[in-house]
């Protein structure tokens, strides 16, 4: 949990002053709590789902946007305040109660039909034609379905209860 903000606050943070070194620091103590609380969870937590946004997934998306800014040739100074909010932002959402796919429960010891291989070898050739946008696209992409799916379920579940008519 600390590589990624330490990365971050590196690159870009510390131009926001004690701004960035908040954002930096949220990001850690997040890292910390989300691990406590996975291992205080284990054994009675739904394996479909984890409760918060991962840590590996927080420290792929905050490494990632460096990697992918880098590789794009911006700079830290030009993307401070999103940096903030991305870092910031991951480290709020490994503490939440926003539920997260785990895919643990997807079967790799079953057959595997035809397309699936097809679908995996053109994911391989999206992922090698530009690693770091594409990573970061696609852990940008599962951090949002969290809080997507989290909203998703509550206008279901709103349009589900009937309102009070007095």
């Amino acid at each position: 949990g600390l590589a990624p903000s330490l990365v971050m606050y590196e690159w870009s943070l510390f131009n926001l002053g004690k701004l960035g070194w908040m954002a930096a620091f949220v990001y850690t103590a997040g890292a910390a709590l989300r691990l406590a609380r996975f291992n205080s969870r284990l054994a009675t937590a739904d394996k479909r789902f984890f409760t918060g946004l991962p840590s590996p997934s927080a420290a792929a998306l905050v490494a990632g946007s460096v990697w992918a800014a880098f590789d794009n040739t911006l700079t830290g100074l030009d993307l401070a305040w999103p940096a903030l909010v991305l870092t910031a932002g991951a480290g709020l959402l490994m503490v939440s109660n926003i539920r997260f796919h785990s895919f643990k429960e997807v079967d790799f010891r079953g057959k595997v039909p035809f397309f699936v291989i097809v679908g995996v070898m053109l994911a391989f050739a999206v992922i090698f034609s530009e690693p770091p946008l594409v990573l970061f696209a696609i852990f940008f992409a599962y951090t949002l379905s969290g809080p997507l799916l989290a909203l998703q379920r509550q206008l279901k579940k709103g349009r589900a209860d009937p309102s009070d008519v007095s």
